[in-house]
């Protein structure tokens, strides 16, 4: 019964992609975690064990807030992460296999992952919009100018000049060419964060895209997007959903599956085990196909 019934979803999925004029992809963490790029786990521990060693780090993500006392310190493994993560880190299979599925639609993507493996995949780079900025970019810290600087060359720099303490040469430190201060990457973790001549543009051939997909039948596939910065991609896709009947949204989400809904002037998450006891505005929930199934198992299915 189960598998009938997923069948059934990925066959709906088939004639969605079909029909569809417009096909807008959301792409969160998940997406990259089901593509191979985990944070925790084998990948980690065996490639950062002097660090786990010095530092107790117990995975990418929380090791990037840790208050280094240096920026010789804090480099020395930013570097090693910004390489493995994006720099020396390929094409995954998943991505690729997710172009193929809509290289021949007319696709916008808008991603908060900053891997970059999109426009490494084959999506044409002016149809990607990464919300959050790229490892592959350092900016002034304290944004005195707009500019971004291509780091790649500097990162394996710093990766080779690691010393024993797990420090880089002062010398390699970056500095902004312009007021001498420390330099960042170019990540949203505050209000310097640089959005650029070519962040402003992609945000703005994103909203006329969503725009001009408003006169046709869109679909909307959203991959491993949770609740870390759902106003980005989760909300915007499900309320832009619900209001035009020609528009479909279709999440894949491991663990969150859930629709926010409004009742007597309160938001709540309603699980998909209560969509059918509940109306939503223009039968929203006849348009919402959810998958947590593997997000490359059904990508197999729908390629086959």
């Amino acid at each position: 019964m189960y598998m009938k019934e997923l069948f059934e979803r990925i066959n709906q999925l088939q004639n969605l992609l079909g029909e569809s004029d417009y096909v807008i992809i959301g792409g969160g963490a998940g997406l990259s975690t089901a593509a191979g790029i985990d944070y925790g786990g084998e990948r980690f521990t065996s490639n950062f064990k002097e660090f786990i060693e010095k530092y107790n780090f117990t995975d990418m993500y929380t090791a990037g807030f840790y208050p280094f006392k240096s920026q010789e310190e804090k480099w020395a493994y930013w570097a090693k992460h910004v390489y493995m993560n994006n720099v020396s880190m390929g094409s995954t299979e998943l991505y690729k296999k997710l172009y193929d599925l809509v290289k021949d639609k007319n696709y916008f993507v808008i991603t908060t992952n900053v891997d970059d493996q999109f426009v490494k995949s084959g999506f044409d780079d002016k149809k990607v919009f990464a919300t959050q900025g790229s490892y592959r970019l350092i900016q002034c810290k304290n944004a005195c100018h707009d500019k971004l600087y291509d780091d790649t060359e500097i990162v394996k720099e710093m990766m080779a000049n690691t010393d024993s303490e797990l420090k880089i040469p002062s010398d390699l430190v970056p500095k902004c060419p312009v007021c001498g201060k420390d330099m960042e990457l170019n990540l949203r973790i505050d209000n310097n964060f640089v959005e650029d001549e070519t962040w402003q543009k992609h945000n703005n051939d994103y909203r006329d895209f969503v725009n001009n997909a408003k006169k046709g039948k869109t679909l909307l596939l959203e991959f491993g997007v949770g609740f870390n910065t759902p106003a980005i991609i989760r909300f915007p896709f499900e309320s832009i959903a619900a209001q035009y009947d020609d528009w479909n949204l279709v999440r894949f989400n491991k663990d969150n599956l859930e629709l926010v809904v409004v009742q007597n002037n309160q938001a709540s998450l309603l699980p998909v085990s209560k969509l059918d006891d509940i109306k939503l505005s223009n039968n929203f929930q006849d348009r919402y196909i959810p998958f947590s199934e593997d997000i490359e198992l059904v990508i197999d299915e729908l390629l086959s």
